[in-house]
């Protein structure tokens, strides 16, 4: 088929009657539609959840360990000339 006969079953298609529809197909995609939304929104709520508690693990960790302060020194200078 080249691009004319294809245009042309195409807009038969189009323009004819619609195809039968089964008639148990619209509670079928109500409930997949349903659990669809439900698993988003958990995922949703669980992605906020994580990141959440990552805020709140480092906030405790930047309070406990502090990194922004200079560690203190582990040796001396020598005292010279005393």
């Amino acid at each position: 088929m080249n691009r004319a006969q294809r245009e042309a079953a195409a807009r038969r298609i189009m323009e004819g009657p619609p195809p039968p529809v089964p008639p148990d197909l619209y509670p079928e995609v109500v409930r997949r539609g349903g659990r669809m939304l439900r698993r988003r929104r958990a995922a949703l709520v669980l992605t906020w959840a994580l990141l959440f508690a990552a805020a709140v693990a480092f906030a405790v960790w930047a309070v406990t360990a502090q990194p922004w302060v200079e560690p203190p020194s582990e040796t001396t200078p020598p005292l010279t000339g005393w």
